[in-house]
């Protein structure tokens, strides 16, 4: 039987703000070891089927969901680990996880198969991945009878940032590793004095979002239980389109596809005594698990010093205690100073204390209600040919460093309003401006004026990275008409 992993790409990155940008969220980074924290999601089942082969459990290429907008991030990251996937799912805009998981059922139903899937969000950290790969074993088997299970993870605070479950009797089957139960309902974030009780009484797990389940199970209770996301999802799937590796829905019938989450839109109805939905089982996780939901979090997580400190970059302490530094660009010292959280890029910096991690989103409101780009985009912006990034600008010109990888290029294309003078750094540039194709090596250059068409183009083994100098009345990214284009993308993705 297949196990078919299904990755939830959807997060906006604003709560570790300023390392997470809504263009580059959480997921895309390595926040907890070399890897993404995507990446680290996708590689954490390997060997699942080596450790338990008596459960027969067939792990092929995960669906994986996400933003529009993110699609050549989530194409890069499998790249880069050398994965192929069985689908891109691309969402026009977010509609939480009860959608997300009716498309990645509609895409592994599709010719006839009924695989179980295992539903992860892409932006969670496990320690014990031996442990959690022996829990989805287990899971896997309570699937194949039919099951609905989802993963609580073992309380180890009386924490108010999470919701929980409440697990009910025990619930025997042959061959488990660990242990499982009834599901007897989700509650909500808890107020402390309500946490400490949950703590106490041994009964209440913290809801992972982790869940495991054949396909068709869920096709057949999200149209039970909330027909209105299931008509939505299936005709957004049904008018979409293959476009090279992705899936792109159909904007307007998704548009009126409700939001919601898998817990209000099926779980809670599942829950408890019905005898008439399938059994729904919970597992406990003691796995290590965290959700990094804020900074906070994130200094839980890793490895500290002797004096509580986590060190990340060119960052230096004394006298000082329990705090987060993170230096992305330059060198970051702490003197006498406890419990902060400095984070450090090019173009912000944040300081706080860590108690106060959760208030980061008054921040990413104040920028977002400004129209900030520091909200959205890092001074390093991602383009799926590779690159760019501001490095000085004044009235009416702009200087941007471009990085191109071996054998991509930009789009055929005019602006309207600014020229563009083009220095080669190093690599080998081919340009087409107009009607003349032409080679660059290091040391040239080339001038495109205003309205003329042209693109750039790397031929080479090894990035060809330029210094483009633009000078106009406007130089806004949106300043572009794309005439053919690699990617299939529109004018408001910029060069």
């Amino acid at each position: 039987m297949l196990l078919q992993p299904v990755v939830l790409s959807g997060g906006s990155g604003t709560r570790l703000w300023p390392l997470s940008r809504e263009a580059y969220p959480k997921q895309f980074l390595p926040l907890t070891s070399q890897h993404t924290m995507l990446q680290e999601t996708v590689r954490r089942l390997d060997g699942l089927g080596q450790e338990h082969p008596r459960r027969a459990i067939g792990l092929v290429d995960p669906v994986v969901v996400c933003n529009e907008a993110h699609r050549f991030l989530v194409a890069e990251q499998f790249r880069l680990m050398g994965r192929q996937t069985a689908a891109v799912i691309l969402e026009p805009k977010g509609r939480n996880t009860a959608p997300a998981l009716t498309l990645a059922a509609l895409a592994a139903t599709r010719g006839g198969a009924d695989p179980v899937l295992l539903v992860m969000p892409a932006d969670h950290t496990i320690r014990n991945e031996s442990a959690f790969r022996a829990a989805v074993a287990d899971g896997f088997s309570l699937a194949l009878e039919g099951a609905v299970v989802t993963f609580g993870i073992v309380p180890s605070t009386p924490e108010v940032g999470y919701g929980y479950i409440r697990q009910g009797e025990p619930y025997p089957f042959a061959g488990a590793e660990g242990r499982a139960y009834h599901l007897r309902g989700f509650v909500e974030k808890p107020d402390v004095e309500t946490a400490q009780g949950y703590l106490a009484s041994g009964e209440y797990l913290w809801n992972s979002g982790i869940f495991i389940l054949k396909a068709s199970v869920w096709l057949t209770l999200i149209q039970r239980f909330r027909p209105d996301i299931a008509q939505a999802t299936t005709d957004a799937y049904a008018q979409g389109h293959e476009t090279g590796q992705f899936f792109l829905l159909d904007a307007g019938a998704f548009a009126a596809c409700p939001s919601d989450s898998i817990d209000y839109a099926v779980m809670e109805h599942i829950a408890g005594e019905a005898a008439d939905v399938p059994m729904a089982i919970v597992i406990p996780l003691d796995v290590g698990w965290s959700d990094v939901g804020a900074w906070s979090a994130l200094w839980a997580v890793r490895e500290q010093d002797a004096a509580g400190n986590v060190l990340d970059g060119d960052a230096f302490v004394h006298d000082s205690c329990n705090n987060l530094l993170i230096a992305r660009h330059r060198m970051v010292a702490a003197v006498g100073v406890n419990d902060l959280i400095v984070v450090e890029t090019p173009d912000a910096v944040l300081v706080a204390r860590k108690d106060r991690a959760q208030d980061v989103k008054a921040v990413t409101q104040f920028l977002e209600r400004e129209h900030r780009d520091e909200f959205r985009h890092h001074q390093r912006v991602h383009r799926p040919w590779g690159s760019y990034e501001s490095i000085g600008h004044g009235s009416r010109y702009q200087v941007k460093r471009l990085s191109v990888k071996p054998g991509e290029s930009l789009s055929l294309q005019m602006h309207h309003h600014r020229a563009e003078h083009w220095v080669v750094v190093s690599g080998t540039a081919r340009v087409t401006c107009d009607d003349k194709t032409f080679l660059l090596t290091e040391n040239q250059s080339t001038y495109i004026p205003v309205g003329s068409r042209h693109r750039l183009e790397n031929p080479g083994a090894i990035a060809l990275e330029i210094i483009e100098v633009q000078s106009g009345s406007y130089l806004g990214e949106d300043d572009i008409v794309r005439f053919e284009d690699a990617y299939d993308r529109g004018a408001k993705e910029g060069c």
